[in-house]
């Protein structure tokens, strides 16, 4: 396997993240180039990867400008930021991979799509559900046939009460105007993998869910704008102090704490929540996006997913129930429980990840980099799981979903078609 190069628009978390492959696996990927407007995050993507001060760009457009300097292109800028520099790369011939969602609307999905069938370049879209561990012993099992055919599928996506607090509530993706809908930031993960699981198209669907609880309606008497004033914060499930101390005390600067202060410390982190949008009371915030929402969807053959998305858990990991003919089979992301019901005996599968190497969302993460590095540096499309035109279907699944929630009625995909 020869080693690709590979430039990063966009040093946020999920950028960064991506970018590790290449110092687990140096022999495999080199990282050479990077666009990011905080010098900061900048600095600290480019000095991992040693990455030449001629290579550092405060934007994506300046990279864009030059004469192409490596085999492709990781896109992590801001969701509303994907549709330009995926146009302007792919016009320059960078096979990409790309965060989702793919863009917050369907025009801007298809011109993405639109871009990459012209350029003729290889494309992922970042949904690393379809590359864990777990995903691929799934399909291993419904492929075997052990559970007959697929009736009806049952997912939950736990977002988890601190989570949703950080995002959603009082982080980048918590309003519409300045980001995208809940059921895109959030969960085109899943029904991304829901049509993955499936293995065929959606036909229609349904969808209810609201903006419940984290309203200045449901504020408790006495509670302060800011936590870090508020009487109630050892009481409060949702007191930032308390939530980022917690993580500060387990010893993480990484992943949430450096989304809500640059260099990570306790004064830094003091600073953030006394000062910025990390630090205001959850019933205080300009959030719009819904808290809880479920989605029933129709696929071909009569077969049927139910899938709900709620903040109000403990747990994070996804838990899922598939039902078939002859079994059954549910799973929580690492590990999986099948029922077969003509022998009347249970197999259990552990796919739990052994290296850390990349470990977020149960291994999808390193899963996804390492497909789209082998496929980029074979020049093989087959070993990418989400291409433009499977990834632009379950995009339109989300915003049916979406429209289907808004307008109270049943949505058909010919609609969006």
């Amino acid at each position: 396997m020869k080693r690709i190069s590979l430039i990063v628009a966009g040093a946020g978390s999920r950028g960064t993240a991506y970018s590790e492959y290449a110092l687990a696996h140096p022999d495999r990927l080199r990282i050479v180039g990077v666009a990011e407007p905080r010098e900061y995050f900048r600095r600290q993507l480019a000095d991992a990867h040693e990455i030449p001060a001629a290579n550092r760009f405060s934007g994506w457009r300046q990279m864009a400008t030059r004469e192409r300097f490596a085999d492709g292109v990781i896109i992590a800028t801001q969701d509303a930021m994907h549709v330009e520099p995926a146009e302007a790369f792919a016009a320059r011939g960078y096979h990409m991979l790309l965060e989702k969602p793919m863009a917050p609307d369907a025009a801007g999905c298809r011109r993405i799509t639109g871009a990459v069938e012209r350029a003729g370049i290889i494309f992922a879209v970042c949904h690393v559900l379809r590359y864990s561990n777990y995903t691929r012993k799934l399909k291993e099992l419904i492929a075997s046939g052990v559970l007959g055919e697929i009736i009806s599928i049952q997912h939950l996506e736990p977002v988890g009460y601190w989570h949703q607090a950080h995002s959603f509530v009082r982080g980048n993706w918590r309003n519409e105007t300045e980001s995208t809908f809940m059921l895109l930031a959030k969960s085109c993960h899943d029904l991304d993998w829901l049509r993955h699981i499936m293995g065929s198209r959606c036909l229609s669907t349904s969808s209810f869910g609201a903006l419940t609880h984290f309203r200045a309606a449901n504020k408790p008497a006495g509670a302060s704008a800011r936590c870090l004033d508020c009487i109630l914060k050892t009481s409060c499930p949702y007191s930032a102090p308390v939530i980022y101390s917690g993580f500060l005390q387990k010893g993480t600067t990484g992943w949430p704490l450096d989304v809500v202060c640059e260099e990570v410390t306790e004064e830094n982190l003091h600073q953030a929540l006394r000062e910025g949008p990390y630090g205001r009371c959850v019933y205080d915030c300009d959030n719009d996006v819904v808290d809880h929402q479920i989605v029933n969807l129709l696929f071909e053959g009569d077969r049927t997913a139910a899938f709900t998305m709620t903040a109000f858990t403990r747990a994070t990991a996804r838990r899922t129930g598939i039902f078939g003919t002859h079994g059954e089979l549910t799973g929580d992301g690492a590990k999986l429980r099948l029922y077969d019901f003509r022998r009347d005996t249970t197999r259990e599968f552990d796919t739990s990840l052994d290296d850390d190497t990349l470990a977020g969302h149960d291994g999808g993460d390193f899963g996804l980099m390492d497909s789209f590095v082998r496929a980029v540096a074979a020049e093989d499309r087959s070993l990418i799981l989400s291409g433009a035109r499977e990834s632009l279907e379950s995009h339109l699944m989300v915003f049916a979903a979406e429209l289907a929630r808004r307008e109270h009625r049943v949505v058909d995909l010919a609609e969006l078609s």
